[in-house]
């Protein structure tokens, strides 16, 4: 706000001189030249009369002359006063709208609006650098959790948009560059409310130079950053403790493992996904030889995971100078079918249309279809304002680059504890995940299951804690119990239970707790506002263990206490 008072002061200083001056002399003249009373004796205004008739006479309001009426001379200085006044006041106001209209200084409101915006923040956010499809989806996502936001990005019309979003939560937004460290400062890198930073751009430099403001400015915030490039993502990798994420790789990764392990799939798909996202039905992509349409960056990683997985690929490629695809490619876009054929559609069992061009893919896809119904179709999907086309297409999977980066974002950063188990989970058979997904289909309904990590902490969970510290047992199964009924379990699955930098995966209901441990939850989310409730609250947690209801409330003892005077009297 500083800097605003500065540049209005600045601009409009000879305004305001000019004005202050033209007052002065007024009532100067007001004050020297005579006047008559009503007796017809000689008077003159005092200055404080002088200044309230200047002042609404050079407004213009005109409330007469005051409190005698004026002589020829005090008529003819006012005549000389309302012109230099009104004429002062014009100049002022056209410099002010000036002011309004530079952009400069509508540049400097609007940031130090942002400011106090991210000084008014007291809970924990997280600073999202790029406001594309990635980072759009994420800040809805965070939003629809409960979790706060604050976006930057270079274009005026993303930050726009922001804007014109109801996420439910103030996000405040800037159009700066995220590359500036005085920009991310002034986003909040310092706070003490910054719980980490997601840099999202579309550039490798620019997401590199938020990375390493991060390991230097950010004291030891949880840094995601996205990499176009191999290359790029080895860079911010080499800075240490940043999670790197390219969407390629990370969607070639899925559908090799959709090929070798398909409920693998399934719980991946559902453990990281959004709220209120729709759950993913089960797929199964065939063996057998695969067409590839498009050898750029998308293109290179699938075949590089397809071939690990022993499926041969058949590449078809337009530009073999600048991609060198892998030999014995056929040249071409694919979207016509005599290219499809020489590439070998009818052998095929599933194709994949990785171009850059929205058009191009669904043409591919369309024309290979038409030469055999029954192929397993994947497709890459360059804008976002393409969904209804390509949800009409009714492909079996489709590469939507935003979405990939944003969902993986998303479980990292509420929960942490769960890349834990997604890595163990990697290890482990497809019937080890089938089984899994069906425990975790009996819980749920048709919405992605939340995700939840406790930790046996005094200010996490006080009332567990305290029962361990007293050397009481404290059972996994007891924080599942529904806090009313004491036979009833709430919605939910424990996946992961962290000991000591010891994991075990699915842990059975029985396994005591201990101080320190962390327990990664999934399931609906009343479970995890219901558990809430249990591991906080001494009394709920002793009704979750035993089965016994010892009210904490004086009215409570006195009316258990009458009730089994009774029963003992009966008795």
């Amino acid at each position: 706000m500083d800097h605003v008072i500065f540049l209005l002061l600045r601009r409009l200083r000879t305004p305001l001189i000019v004005l202050i001056i033209t007052y002065a002399i007024s009532i100067l003249g007001f004050v020297l030249i005579p006047g008559q009373d009503d007796q017809g004796q000689p008077w003159r205004m005092d200055f404080f009369h002088a200044f309230y008739f200047v002042s609404f006479m050079g407004s213009t309001i005109g409330f007469g002359e005051i409190p005698y009426p004026f002589t020829d001379a005090q008529r003819m200085w006012t005549i000389v006063t309302i012109y230099g006044t009104v004429i002062s006041w014009l100049y002022g106001i056209g410099a002010s709208l000036s002011l309004i209209q530079d952009p400069a200084f509508r540049s400097e409101v609007t940031a130090s609006r942002f400011r106090r915006a991210v000084r008014g923040i007291t809970d924990p956010f997280y600073l999202v650098c790029g406001y594309g499809d990635t980072g759009s989806f994420l800040v809805k996502a965070l939003a629809d959790a409960g979790i706060r936001s604050v976006v930057v990005d270079l274009d005026v019309n993303r930050i726009n948009a922001l804007h014109l979003e109801d996420f439910g939560l103030n996000v405040p937004g800037l159009c700066a560059d995220a590359a500036d460290p005085e920009v991310l400062s002034t986003a909040g890198l310092g706070s003490q409310y910054c719980a980490g930073v997601a840099a999202l751009t579309d550039k490798d430099h620019v997401n590199l130079l938020v990375a390493i403001a991060c390991t230097l400015l950010g004291k030891d915030l949880r840094t995601i950053a996205r990499a176009q490039t191999k290359e790029g993502g080895d860079n911010i990798a080499s800075l240490g403790d940043v999670h790197v994420i390219n969407p390629f790789v990370t969607f070639a990764d899925r559908l090799a493992m959709a090929l070798h392990s398909p409920g693998m799939y399934v719980l991946y798909e559902w453990l990281t996904g959004v709220p209120h996202e729709r759950l993913r039905e089960p797929m199964f992509p065939p063996k057998g030889t695969w067409i590839l349409c498009g050898y750029g960056r998308f293109g290179k990683a699938v075949y590089r995971r397809l071939s690990m997985e022993g499926i041969h690929v058949q590449v078809i490629e337009a530009d073999f100078p600048r991609t060198l695809p892998p030999e014995g490619s056929v040249q071409g876009i694919g979207t016509d079918s005599q290219t499809l054929c020489q590439a070998g559609i009818e052998n095929a069992v599933g194709i994949v249309a990785g171009t850059d061009n929205d058009g191009n893919n669904l043409s591919i896809i369309i024309t290979a279809q038409a030469l055999k119904p029954k192929l397993f179709t994947v497709a890459r999907q360059v804008q976002r304002t393409n969904n209804r086309l390509f949800q009409s297409a009714k492909l079996d999977l489709v590469m939507q680059r935003g979405s990939v980066i944003a969902h993986k974002v998303f479980a990292l950063i509420t929960t942490p504890l769960l890349s834990e188990f997604l890595e163990h989970a990697e290890s482990q058979s497809n019937d080890w995940a089938n089984q899994l997904v069906s425990r975790i289909g009996g819980v749920i309904e048709d919405e992605a299951p939340q995700t939840w990590t406790l930790s046996i902490t005094p200010q996490s969970t006080p009332a567990v804690y305290q029962r361990l510290s007293s050397g009481e047992t404290v059972r996994l199964v007891d924080l599942t119990r529904n806090p009313r009924s004491h036979e009833q379990y709430l919605p939910c699955v424990a996946l992961l239970l962290n000991r000591r930098d010891k994991d075990i995966l699915v842990p059975e209901g029985t396994a005591s707790l201990a101080p320190g441990d962390r327990i990664l939850f999934c399931g609906r989310s009343v479970a995890a506002r219901e558990m809430q409730w249990t591991i906080g609250n001494a009394d709920v947690l002793n009704y979750a263990c035993t089965g016994e209801e010892h009210p904490s409330s004086m009215l409570g003892r006195l009316l258990r206490s009458r009730a089994e005077a009774r029963e003992t009297h009966s008795g």
